[in-house]
């Protein structure tokens, strides 16, 4: 049996109309399936409300999604290959995802993003990377890895765990798996995203620098003391970023032309 046919599928959620209008109308959810979908509400960090469901899952392969995430119909398919090609080159593989970056800076995945459009290279076969972004983590139940429980908020748990995979020899991959992320693209950073920014930093200062999709963590760490001017500016002037589409189906129609 395929590994993709039985999956437990964990999402974070705030919002039930996001959840039901992105991930949930994703083909291989709204469809007849024969997977898990733990819909975890109410916690205080991402890392709580994903280890709690790694307890729960009676799946070994377990994907965590963002509630914005549309994932289009071929989507279980291009996972099942790239679990297929590293059944032969890697089976000891640690954490997969849709987008991810090396310590070098080069990003990696096929990624629609709303206000940017389609972000990375395609990978083809998976590539090794650093750190995966967190809109789609994929990773096996009997692999023993789980999230910090102390990192606070809803930042930096893909960063983590990428790095809890490479510290049991684990070696993570970008995968050519092409799905939406339809979100809000914010200008601005919250406090929230630093405060977990120098938890992690702190806690893997034997790692650095660390490359994640959306800021570099170094020694001396300079590109965010300029992020935070950069955002404190930006709150001054009050500048918004772009919108959620709150119809998924207009995404798709701008990207297939129909």
């Amino acid at each position: 049996m395929p590994a993709t046919d039985q999956v437990t599928f964990v999402v974070a959620t705030n919002s039930r109309a996001v959840l039901e209008g992105n991930l949930l109308a994703s083909p291989c959810l709204s469809q007849p399936h024969r997977h898990t979908v733990l819909v975890q509400e109410h916690f205080a960090s991402a890392a709580k409300a994903y280890n709690d469901a790694i307890d729960k899952s009676p799946n070994d392969l377990l994907i965590f999604c963002h509630q914005d995430m549309y994932l289009p119909p071929e989507w279980l398919s291009d996972v099942q290959r790239a679990l297929d090609f590293l059944d032969h080159h890697d089976p000891a593989w640690g954490v997969l995802g849709c987008a991810g970056i090396t310590q070098d800076r080069q990003l990696w995945g096929r990624v629609y993003s709303s206000g940017l459009g389609v972000i990375g290279q395609e990978p083809g076969n998976p590539v090794p990377v650093q750190t995966l972004d967190e809109i789609v983590l994929i990773f096996r139940k009997s692999s023993g890895l789980r999230f910090d429980d102390s990192l606070p908020h809803f930042h930096f748990y893909g960063t983590d765990i990428c790095l809890r995979a490479a510290d049991s020899s684990r070696a993570n991959y970008a995968i050519a798996a092409f799905c939406i992320h339809n979100t809000h693209q914010i200008l601005a950073l919250p406090k929230e995203f630093y405060e977990c920014c120098a938890h992690v930093r702190r806690n893997w200062k034997h790692r650095l620098p660390i490359q994640t999709t959306c800021i570099r963590l170094t020694r001396f760490n300079l590109e965010v003391m300029k992020s935070r001017l950069r955002d404190l500016y930006r709150h001054a002037r009050r500048r918004a970023g772009s919108k959620r589409e709150k119809d998924i189906r207009r995404v798709i129609q701008e990207l297939t032309g129909a």
